[in-house]
């Protein structure tokens, strides 16, 4: 296979991942209602898998894009038809009860099934021995989440809703095994890093709308400005390593790692999101609201750091000091936050650490 470096990411691709706006706000908005001061654990669950499955579909169609996609009519219509399923995905859960899921499983099973059928073509039209065997991995992968989450659609009962989550999770973990096969078709990286990086902004973008309320000019205050200081931190750490020190030319990969450490940020980034919102509020447990925010920052460290494999040569090896200084930093404002619990000292702190550690990765940059 000809290693071909660039592509560009597509108009269509672009309006496709306006659904994802909508996605993460109805999604996240799983996570913002309070009970008893926290969230319960199984909220957690229902919406870690509901934005897996969506972000999961997402992958899944940006990779076969940034393989086989042409902006063919087959291509447009499919991109088409996924927003529509996509949109009506996203308006079918309003709470976060297992029970009441069925019609989000019904949905997110035609949505597996669109995707199948986009590799079942490639597996027929392509002559390629290569081609064939990746379209046959993710076919089977494809297939057996729709099954998964068929079965949890039509029958609603503990067994069935079982059935969906296992579909969900295990269909999520199966690409990382098909390296053997798309090694042998490497992605284009630079065409995936962008469109990960897109995703990243438009989860930013939820971010600066849950800290909007900061900023009404009843409520505007130095605590408004820390608050900010916080997510543009976190933005520009990220900006420094994804369109700085990681290395955009790479040839030979599968894109498995850049994937799935992205799932790391895109988390953290939710709780940061809900978190930000909980600590001004009285009814919020305090502990919790603080455990969120650093647990979030804790994530999106975590996948920056796991990203380091990608760097360009001079930036390749994790520093030992920039490791120790983020967890190290987040270690201690946790504890500063819990000993002193008042906004000011949250956001203080949380404004501290980011603008602290975004300066650690620019530190990398100009030292090379």
């Amino acid at each position: 296979m000809p290693n071909i470096l660039t592509k560009r990411v597509s108009m269509i691709e672009l309006f496709y991942d306006l659904v994802f706006a909508y996605m993460i706000s109805q999604a996240t908005s799983l996570i913002h209602h309070l009970h008893h001061g926290t969230i319960s654990p199984v909220s957690f669950l229902i919406f870690a898998v509901i934005v897996i499955v969506f972000i999961n579909s997402w992958m899944v169609q940006s990779v076969f894009t940034n393989r086989y996609g042409s902006s063919s009519w087959t291509d447009i219509t499919f991109y088409f038809i996924d927003m529509m399923i996509l949109l009506y995905m996203s308006n079918s859960f309003s709470n976060t009860s297992s029970k009441d899921l069925t019609t989000f499983f019904l949905a997110a099973s035609l949505l597996s099934f669109t995707l199948f059928l986009q590799y079942l073509i490639i597996f027929f039209k392509s002559s390629n021995s290569n081609d064939k065997n990746i379209a046959k991995a993710f076919c089977s992968i494809l297939i057996f989440r729709t099954l998964a989450l068929l079965i949890g659609g039509l029958f609603n009962t503990s067994l069935g809703r079982l059935v969906a989550f296992l579909g969900i999770i295990i269909s999520w973990i199966l690409p990382s095994f098909t390296g053997k096969y798309t090694k042998k078709h490497p992605i284009i990286f630079s065409h995936l890093l962008e469109r990960l990086t897109l995703l990243i902004i438009i989860t930013f973008g939820e971010t600066i709308i849950g800290i909007a309320d900061y900023f009404k000019p009843s409520e505007f205050s130095i605590n408004s400005i820390l608050v900010f200081i916080t997510v543009a931190s976190l933005f520009f750490a990220y900006i420094t390593e994804f369109d700085h020190l990681i290395e955009e030319k790479m040839t030979g990969q599968t894109g498995n790692l850049l994937i799935y450490l992205h799932y790391f940020i895109l988390f953290g980034l939710s709780l940061i999101t809900v978190s930000l919102k909980f600590i001004s509020e009285k009814e919020a447990n305090s502990v919790f609201a603080i455990s969120c925010l650093y647990g979030g920052m804790f994530l999106f460290y975590i996948g920056t750091t796991i990203a380091v494999h990608y760097n360009k040569p001079q930036y390749h090896t994790i520093s030992k000091l920039n490791l120790t200084s983020w967890i190290l930093s987040l270690l201690l404002g946790y504890t500063i936050s819990l000993s002193n619990p008042s906004l000011f000292v949250i956001v203080l702190c949380s404004a501290v650490i980011g603008t602290f550690n975004a300066g650690m990765k620019v530190r990398l940059l100009y030292q090379n």
